[in-house]
């Protein structure tokens, strides 16, 4: 569980960040999933935008996503998510403890 702190630390990171993932109208799918989950052991944040085609809202998407891997949401805005993921073996970002 991140703090809100933290959280607040995440969202200025994925600010500059580009959309890595796309939800369509297919949903979200097994694979989709497994490459995300990919992703974020790698980056650990990840930005994903739900297309307007979808059935899925950014929050629907970004809780079925984390449900599946095990990563927190920290933000939907609109039509796009932000995940973050702790890789660790090897962690790339160093949020603070407090």
């Amino acid at each position: 569980m991140i703090t809100p702190k933290q959280r607040a630390e995440l969202k200025a990171l994925a600010n500059s960040l580009e959309p890595a993932f796309q939800v369509g109208k297919g949903g979200v799918n097994e694979k989709q999933v497994a490459q995300i989950d990919d992703y974020l052991r790698v980056h650990e944040l990840v930005k994903i935008k739900v297309l307007d085609n979808s059935l899925y809202t950014a929050k629907e998407a970004a809780a079925e996503i984390s449900e599946q891997i095990n990563a927190e949401v920290v933000q939907c805005i609109g039509s796009k998510a932000i995940l973050y993921k702790k890789n660790e073996k090897d962690p790339v970002i160093r949020l603070r403890n407090k």
